[in-house]
């Protein structure tokens, strides 16, 4: 990434100068991670505070079974995407077979939804070599199933969620590129600058939080990553910390990192929070 003097970009991310511009879609969410009973409230809010959309990922089958009931009560504001958090146990063969079948039913009967949350298990890998030093982890089943839902993607032609960080993001990208993958999402990324404009050159889109508000890595981040393939998501009920501490994550928190997405780009807030709706309208499909 481009070199940025400590505490070059203090001032303008301050919160007071990254205020709502304008509609946004929170383009990563896990809605069924909320108690049952503040889903709908949750949805609501958001909607009267200006978010056109939410897209909300999935864990696994039950999961993605919630986030379809919830997507068919709100059509056009709630975009789903069926998958397998990576930073889990697999399961058994049957369980995945499930899930696959599931999603082939979504898409044979025509409904609208995107595959995700997938990718690999960063965090569990590191903290598994760290807490076993000199055990491996074994990360071939978890790139197995990225390499079938990343075969699924390409099949369907369907947009894919990423959750995969620093040195996973190559194993990552060598897949996507294998399946010609064309529609991809890296959501709260991290990596180096090569991974980046590896991903950059290939089209993929990035989203990212309100921790851009204190997170220079991101910040870094945002300053090299083209305006035309960014998003702004929470991956709420995730909490922040900064500005946002102690507050309870929601969905229109995402216009705040729009706001500071214009203030690093040096552009109007309004007009940045148009081309991110524009962004991820036009990713996602949504109508």
């Amino acid at each position: 990434m481009n070199e940025i003097e400590d505490g070059q970009l203090e001032g303008a991310l301050s919160p007071e100068s990254a205020l709502p511009a304008g509609p946004c879609i929170d383009a990563h969410l896990h809605i069924d991670l909320y108690a049952a009973e503040e889903r709908e409230p949750l949805l609501e809010k958001a909607f009267a505070e200006g978010v056109a959309a939410v897209v909300t990922v999935s864990m696994h089958l039950q999961s993605s079974v919630v986030n379809r009931e919830i997507a068919l009560r709100y059509v056009g504001r709630v975009h789903p995407a069926y998958g397998f958090h990576p930073e889990q146990p697999i399961p058994a063969e049957a369980e995945l077979d499930e899930l696959f079948a599931w999603i082939r039913l979504r898409h044979a009967a025509g409904e609208r939804f995107a595959i995700g949350e997938v990718g690999l298990p960063y965090y569990t890998r590191t903290e598994a070599e760290e807490a076993r030093v000199g055990v491996s982890f074994d990360e071939k089943p978890y790139l197995e199933l990225l390499e079938r839902f990343a075969a699924l993607a390409a099949e369907l032609d369907r947009p894919i969620v990423l959750h995969a960080v620093y040195e996973d993001a190559d194993k990552a990208c060598d897949i996507l590129e294998k399946h010609g993958v064309r529609k991809v999402h890296f959501h709260w990324f991290n990596g180096s600058a090569n991974t980046v404009r590896r991903m950059a050159a290939s089209g993929y889109m990035v989203s990212v939080t309100p921790d851009i508000a204190y997170e220079e890595e991101i910040q870094r981040l945002v300053e090299q990553y083209p305006l035309d393939q960014l998003m702004v998501e929470t991956d709420g009920p995730w909490p922040f910390e900064g500005p946002y501490a102690s507050q309870p994550t929601r969905p229109a928190m995402a216009a705040d990192a729009a706001g500071h997405i214009a203030a690093i780009k040096e552009q109007p807030a309004r007009r940045v929070a148009e081309i991110l709706l524009a962004n991820t309208l036009r990713f996602y499909g949504i109508i």
